[in-house]
């Protein structure tokens, strides 16, 4: 019998394994990315010189104002590092000192960085230049601008407020219950009070809170919140598979994310018939730091398997559950129905993943590839495996004629049923 070899991305590496030929169906990739010839210092420069619905920045700032610099944590793919020079470039241009300028990074409710991921994400030199401040949930004061029609308080920390341009850096890709990441969640949940962040987030289990929707409640009640906190500039790009910068737009918070949107599902929003099973990476680190973010492609896969059929996670997961909450209600429910129903009763943000995971295990058989121990990995309603080898046994002993699709990106790519 002849077997397919498949290598996908697995933290900072890969990891590779056979099916055999009759149960291969096939990837499902993004769209080929291979034919631009554009540079990315390139892209993003144009991006800057051409803003959308808004003046560029070198001359929307003046040199005596104070600038904040909203960046994303280690665990999205952002590559800030790369583009804060470029709006470093701006600002100098227009004669802002560097003493005049704080980055800021937007955690959310994630934990704080380490010195050495603060290092990361910004590069040495910058780190040493700019003043660098993270706030860890409930010890910076915030300022309450009010309430947003749906009720969610707008709660910024004060900070942030007391500079004169907000500027946010950050990725556009798909987000399972934001409809899409970047634009303006650098403010909320970025720099958002834990109250406001939980109030938006319980939007999440409306109608339309969805992956691939720009009409999802939470991101409408978040762009509602960021209208009146002011989000004066953006610089978002659009990643490859490699994590190349393939597009960038900046300007308006909506304006420029939506045309930013509209090449992500271009890229990465795939046709395709659903298989018996499906093999699936987050797309490696950081995609794949803890089991809280492999979710999303998790999310992502089940769009792309029959009900009933197999889900197998390949992610490394070095950070583990990788929230405190998450990890207790894996503890505190022994079954997916009593994670369900405990979501019912009572919101608590990190309880969510284990509520979603539950109902998704019970649709479909989970495995999971990781460097987790096995008991939290069962406790999180998954099979453990050791290698990819190993679930794919499982599931041929289970159903020898299934058919097998690969996404070797799924934190990235949303399958979407052929019409």
């Amino acid at each position: 019998m002849t077997s397919k070899n498949i290598q996908i991305p697995y933290g900072s590496t890969s990891v590779s394994f056979d099916i055999p030929e009759s149960n291969f169906a096939g990837y499902v990739l993004p769209t080929d990315e291979s034919e631009s010839v554009v540079s990315s210092d390139e892209i993003v420069r144009n991006a800057l010189k051409k803003p959308i619905g808004t003046k560029r920045l070198s001359e929307m700032v003046r040199p005596d104002q104070k600038i904040a610099l909203i960046v994303n944590d280690v665990t999205r793919p952002t590559p800030s590092k790369y583009l804060l020079p470029f709006i470093l470039e701006e600002l100098s241009a227009a004669g802002i000192p560097d003493k005049n300028i704080t980055i800021y990074c937007a955690l959310g409710l994630h934990r704080a960085q380490t010195e050495e991921e603060f290092r990361y994400i910004t590069g040495d030199d910058i780190f040493q230049r700019i003043k660098c401040v993270q706030h860890e949930t409930g010890t910076f004061p915030v300022k309450n601008l009010g309430k947003t029609s749906r009720g969610t308080p707008i709660e910024i920390y004060t900070d942030i407020l007391e500079n004169d341009v907000i500027v946010g850096i950050g990725e556009i890709g798909f987000h399972y219950y934001a409809g899409y990441s970047g634009g303006a969640k650098s403010i909320l949940p970025g720099v958002s009070s834990k109250e406001s962040v939980i109030a938006n987030h319980k939007l999440m289990i409306e109608k339309n809170a969805a992956s691939g929707r720009v009409d999802s409640p939470v991101r409408q009640d978040l762009e509602e919140a960021v209208k009146i906190v002011g989000l004066d500039f953006i610089l978002n790009v659009v990643l490859d598979s490699h994590k190349n910068v393939v597009a960038a737009f900046a300007g308006d918070f909506i304006s420029a994310h939506r045309e930013g949107v509209k090449v992500v599902d271009q890229l990465y929003k795939i046709e395709t018939e659903p298989a018996d099973a499906v093999i699936v990476s987050c797309g490696g680190f950081p995609k794949d730091i803890n089991l809280y973010q492999a979710n999303k492609a998790l999310d992502n896969a089940t769009q792309a398997v029959i009900e009933g059929g197999s889900i197998v996670l390949v992610s490394e997961c070095r950070d583990g559950i990788g929230n405190a909450v998450y990890d207790r209600w894996n503890k505190c429910c022994p079954t997916p129905d009593d994670a369900i129903l405990k979501f019912k009763q009572e919101f608590e943000f990190g309880g969510h993943k284990a509520a979603t995971t539950a109902a998704a295990s019970k649709r479909f058989n989970l495995y999971l590839v990781s460097a987790m121990a096995p008991e939290s990995v069962k406790e999180a309603f998954f099979t453990p495996c050791k290698t990819v080898g190993e679930a794919i046994e499982m599931i041929l002993t289970k159903n020898p004629d299934a058919k097998i699709q690969v996404i070797p990106y799924g934190g990235q790519t949303l399958p979407v049923m052929k019409e």
